[in-house]
């Protein structure tokens, strides 16, 4: 394995000492801005856990939220093939936008080209990452009584497994009535119950992304064939 290399040398800065860079949502992978940093500003970036990035307009140094107060706490910064990208991913508290909206790419352009403004739609993904982290909070609370995760944890694992079951059956019937609309609500139910029973068994939604991710392109019977013995899918 190669030797670790330092970031801000590996960076191809371009002629003005900049390089473009994108900063993406950590929880639900949504693109909300990009912007540019130079030498300093990664630094800075790097030392403070919080973006800072450089003002073409304004020639100076500025810190993300730091008069609205929508910082953006890093998590991770990856450095493109060519080194003349950077990529954020952060946890961005409120909008990204200086215009309030979420993300600044909320501009949708049609087939001929005419732009209109279109709020982007949730990720099946993003969504259960965020509805983990909430349930991962609400599991400690002391009391049973004050969320009705809270009462799920209280109960045990017997009656997190219970309501599993229960809201597959829900899925089952929804589908054989061929009801899209109950469907998708009963569908909604078990993944949410799905997710309280992985967190009671300490599967993370990152876990199940990588197991899925091992197996994308390789055909269902060659993934069961693989699998150790008497194990079924």
């Amino acid at each position: 394995m190669d030797s670790p290399e330092n970031l801000i040398d590996q960076v191809r800065w371009d002629e003005a000492g900049l390089v473009p860079t994108i900063v993406q949502r950590n929880d639900d992978g949504r693109v909300l801005m990009l912007a540019y940093m130079n030498r300093e500003s990664l630094g800075l970036t790097l030392q403070s856990g919080y973006t800072h990035f450089w003002s073409r307009s304004r020639k100076s140094l500025w810190k993300k939220g730091e008069t609205s107060g929508h910082l953006q706490a890093v998590r991770d910064i990856r450095l493109d093939c060519d080194g003349d990208t950077v990529l954020v991913r952060v946890d961005q508290k409120g909008p990204a936008c200086h215009t309030n909206a979420p993300t600044c790419f909320y501009r949708l352009s049609d087939g001929e080209g005419v732009l209109t403004e279109q709020p982007e739609t949730a990720s099946l993904d993003g969504v259960l990452t965020q509805v983990a982290a909430v349930i991962a909070q609400r599991r400690e609370a002391a009391d049973p009584k004050a969320s009705y995760v809270a009462s799920l944890f209280h109960k045990g694992q017997d009656a997190i497994l219970k309501k599993v079951a229960e809201e597959a059956g829900e899925v089952l019937l929804a589908a054989k009535d061929r009801d899209p609309q109950k469907l998708t609500a009963e569908v909604a139910d078990l993944l949410f119950h799905t997710l309280v029973a992985m967190a009671e068994g300490g599967v993370s939604t990152d876990d199940v992304a990588a197991e899925l991710a091992r197996r994308f392109g390789m055909s269902g019977l060659a993934e069961k064939a693989a699998r150790p013995d008497g194990e079924t899918p």
